[in-house]
């Protein structure tokens, strides 16, 4: 028997139900009736009962004081404080049944929330516009976090129950057959995963197996303690869980620079490591990316294949800020760092991350980042929004409502055909003008805590915006972040839709095929004008010439090459046009 398999386990003729409890010192088993569980000396509770199929419910009641689900639960039909239900992963019939993922070049990523994608907010409702992602070029489709949350609605970010897809959105079938239609579409489907830390909703970990967790504090509470053996098993059979059980193409890490570890090897490291494997045995691409506030790229090579140990790219926080800055002209908080955007730009696009060892005055005067220049383009996951930039504003207000069109087309224009890895936010495709606001469904003292934090946060902002600032707990903050699919039939979404479907047909027919080998080359800043260069894979120069202000200019330099995009070559350039030629 496998001690490090964490959660129910289907037998030939029942499941073997197993719980690890260090602290605990009696486990039942609630079914019908309670069943007394073993115990061995590692803290192992396990009972093997007949007759218990898929679709059985059950809890674990500990020390006769309280009842608990399954931490490695595969689904919680009726929320976190629910019982567990026993899942056939085996039984689903696939039929994408040739699907072996797309190479990381390939990739074009649209970051989606699943509950405001679509009026339904379930599973199976994005099935319907999944043709819509195709015809706009994109390929990777990423969902936020699925972990089970407490409540009805949120953002995914409190999850406490890692292997078990929230029932908010369906059932693990309807999950399933979102990613074998997406397969058939020839769609990636990535998902967003949370190991930093636990929500502060119905996780129970604590009570019964309390060296979970360290004495060290993330922002969300005690980090969770990667040298104990079992922990790192658990979290690791969760990632593995995802990608084998699910399908999915990929994971992206959430904030892996507050993982708190000491002296052992990066639990990043087993979980690439474990992909790996995983990607070895099924002959499937699988794709790894981070968010690392640290700028480590040391942790990224997008060659790696199958991954052993390193991530494809990481979620480029640095040039979203610049372009933030350059186009809104805020510079309160983290943009105070990015004070010369237009030259940021330039190092973004010369070498991937703007900070590569400056010290950042944001982060507390220190140090940040490595240097990234001799890393593969496509390891920087290039955007303009995500959940982050628009759900943390006071309004959830995003750009194209705080910048000019045209200066959000030009970075557009220069963001989607870039042979850096490009993401957009569900409905940026088109313009989308619904805003994103933080949203979750917590009761009581907690609820009012998430208010007051909120409140604490943006206290300049209620002096402002008062009232307009949506509640957090309210039922029509989120019914506000669902995405207006009717406005895809007018301007201005019509116009930026097949803005953005002619830039990503360049990307398609002139970047993807040369991206194999791809090298960073120089990017120069004179005034307002920005040119840039690439080495292809295939020998030839990609080459960006952009006007980054309102002013026509009409002395740049003489391009050189073919044009691919932005109309003839021209040593003159009207206001943010942008042009892309190779050669």
């Amino acid at each position: 028997m496998n001690r490090q398999h964490f959660g129910a386990e289907l037998t030939s003729d029942g499941t073997r139900f197993r719980l690890w409890a260090p602290a605990a010192k009696r486990v039942d088993l609630l079914l019908d009736k309670p069943h007394r569980l073993t115990r061995d000396a590692a803290g192992w509770y396990v009972a093997e009962i007949p007759g218990a199929r898929a679709g059985t419910r059950y809890k674990f009641r500990i020390d006769d004081e309280v009842d608990v689900p399954d931490p490695a639960s595969a689904f919680q039909p009726d929320d976190v404080f629910g019982p567990s239900e026993v899942i056939d992963h085996a039984a689903f019939k696939w039929r994408a049944t040739d699907w072996r993922g797309r190479p990381w070049h390939e990739a074009v990523v649209l970051e989606a929330h699943v509950g405001t994608f679509t009026r339904e907010g379930t599973y199976r409702a994005m099935i319907d516009k999944l043709d819509h992602l195709v015809a706009t070029g994109i390929t990777a489709l990423e969902l936020m976090p699925l972990a089970d949350f407490a409540g009805k609605r949120n953002w995914g970010y409190d999850g406490v129950l890692w292997y078990a897809p929230d029932s908010a959105y369906g059932r693990p079938e309807d999950l399933k057959t979102l990613i074998d239609e997406a397969h058939l579409r020839g769609l990636m489907v990535m998902l967003d995963v949370v190991y930093n830390h636990f929500g502060p909703e119905g996780n129970y970990l604590g009570r019964y197996a309390p060296s979970f967790f360290s004495n060290a504090h993330t922002p969300w509470g005690s980090a969770i303690d990667y040298r104990v053996p079992e922990v790192r098993a658990f979290a690791i059979g969760s990632v593995v869980s995802w990608l084998r059980d699910y399908r999915f193409d990929g994971l992206r890490f959430d904030a892996v620079n507050t993982i708190v570890e000491a002296g052992e090897v990066s639990v990043l490291h087993d979980f690439s490591k474990a992909a790996g494997k995983l990607a070895t045995e099924t002959g499937r691409y699988i794709n790894l990316v981070l968010e690392n506030g640290d700028n480590i790229a040391s942790l990224l090579d997008a060659a790696e294949d199958p991954p052993h140990g390193k991530f494809r790219g990481q979620w480029n926080d640095d040039y979203h800020h610049a372009w933030h800055v350059l186009l809104t002209g805020e510079t309160q908080g983290y943009y105070g760092d990015y004070r010369a955007p237009k030259q940021d730009l330039a190092r973004a696009l010369s070498s991937g991350y703007i900070y590569q060892g400056e010290v950042s005055e944001f982060w507390g005067g220190k140090a940040r980042g490595e240097p990234s220049g001799m890393l593969s383009p496509t390891c920087f996951i290039n955007f303009l929004q995500n959940h982050d930039q628009i759900g943390n504003r006071p309004l959830g207000d995003r750009l194209v409502s705080i910048a000019r069109p045209e200066a959000v087309a030009a970075a557009l224009a220069v963001t989607l055909i870039a042979p850096t890895t490009p993401m957009l936010f569900m409905g940026e495709e088109w313009g989308a003008t619904t805003p994103f606001p933080f949203f979750c469904d917590f009761k009581g003292d907690l609820a009012n805590a998430v208010r007051a934090g909120r409140r604490k946060e943006f206290a300049w902002a209620y002096a402002k915006y008062g009232d307009d600032i949506p509640d957090p707990l309210a039922d029509e903050t989120v019914r506000s972040a669902v995405l207006d699919w009717a406005a895809l039939g007018h301007d201005p979404a019509r116009a930026r839709l097949a803005l953005v479907r002619d830039l990503l047909a360049v990307r398609r027919q002139e970047i993807m095929p040369r991206l194999r080998g791809c090298r960073f080359g120089d990017a120069i800043v004179a005034g307002d004008l920005l040119t840039a260069h690439w080495q292809m894979g295939d020998g030839g120069t990609l080459r960006l010439t952009a006007n980054l202000s309102d002013r026509d200019i009409s002395d740049g330099p003489e391009p050189k090459g073919t044009a691919i995009w932005g109309g003839a070559l021209s040593s003159d350039l009207p206001g943010w046009a942008v042009r892309w030629h190779i050669g």
